[in-house]
Parts: C-alpha cells; structure tokens; sequence
C-alpha cells in the first residue's frame, strides 16, 4: 500500500455565487504530482417527488447552458452549512409548488468527478400538498407529471437525457 499526501496546494481562481473555481496541486497515490483546475461546489439535493407510487413530478426547466428545455427531477444548490434533507424541502416548493410530508434519503451521486467535488443527495418525496411555486427569476420552469411507463418511455426514447435525473429514476428502479 502506498502513503500518499493528498493536497499540496490548492489556489484560488474565481469565487461564483454558489461555488469557487480552484487549482489544486496534488501528490496522487502512485507519487507523482498532478495539477487539475476543478469546481470546489457545496453539494446538492435531488427529489423524486412521487404523487402516489406510479406518478411522479418532473420539471421542464430551461437551461441556459445548453440552451434548451430538458426534463429532470427538480433539484438545488445546498446553501453554505445547509443541511441536504431541509435543501430538498425547500427546493421541492420552490421548484414544483408541492410540499413533502416525508423526504427519504435514496443516495449519492458524483456527477462528475474528473473536475467537481459536488456530490448529489438523492431523495424521494412522499404526501405531496399542493402550495405554490416559488421560482427564482432566473429559472423557467413547467411542472409535469408522468406515470411509470411515460417516464420510461421517455426515457427510451431519449426526451429523458438529465445525469442526476437517470441516476435517481435507477435508484427507483424504473429504469
């Protein structure tokens, strides 16, 4: 087994709004060193908000990234010490205008970890109360609901292509 310093250096690029962009200098496990710029993110809270066991609610969000629409489970940044579980309270209202009376943590993802240390909490919601959406200007945002089988049509079909969407709809097995 082979001892290993994981970082040497770690500097500072840009700080965003929810993130900060560094270069991390590292001793890697083999003893070479290796130099990677990479996003440092807080993390963030993914819902499967389930309307009963066969309708779930999925969000049909512009992304300016891509610029276009995309289906994809509704999901938020965790805000500096937030706790995941009340992140995806809050981003389930926000996001969908539904209320969960019960959020069960499903799992982790790491979406990309070749440049990100985000890490995905992945739950699903349960006793869905309608209460109003409460999006952010920045998001454009339609509310769906699909039943098991539209969804894995959608998903066959490629109308589904969202990472943190496919991985939580695998966790659910309906993939």
């Amino acid at each position: 087994m082979i001892d290993f310093i994981y970082m040497v250096e770690s500097k500072l690029i840009h700080k965003s709004r929810n993130f900060d962009f560094i270069n991390i200098t590292e001793k890697l496990p083999n003893g070479n060193t290796a130099s990677i710029d990479m996003i440092k993110h807080p993390g963030a809270a993914v819902i499967v908000p389930f309307l009963t066991k066969d309708k779930v609610v999925i969000i049909w969000q512009y992304r300016q990234a891509i610029q276009k629409y995309i289906f994809e489970f509704p999901a938020g940044t965790l805000e500096k010490g937030e706790d995941p579980k009340l992140c995806a309270y809050r981003e389930l209202i926000e996001e969908t205008g539904y209320k969960a009376s019960k959020m069960t943590f499903l799992g982790d993802v790491i979406p990309v970890p070749g440049y990100s240390s985000e890490v995905l909490k992945i739950y699903s919601a349960h006793g869905l109360k309608p209460v109003g959406a409460k999006t952010e200007d920045s998001e454009v945002i339609e509310t769906k609901v699909f039943s098991r089988s539209q969804v894995r049509s959608m998903f066959r079909s490629g109308k589904i292509v969202d990472g943190k969407t496919i991985a939580a709809l695998a966790m659910i097995k309906w993939i």
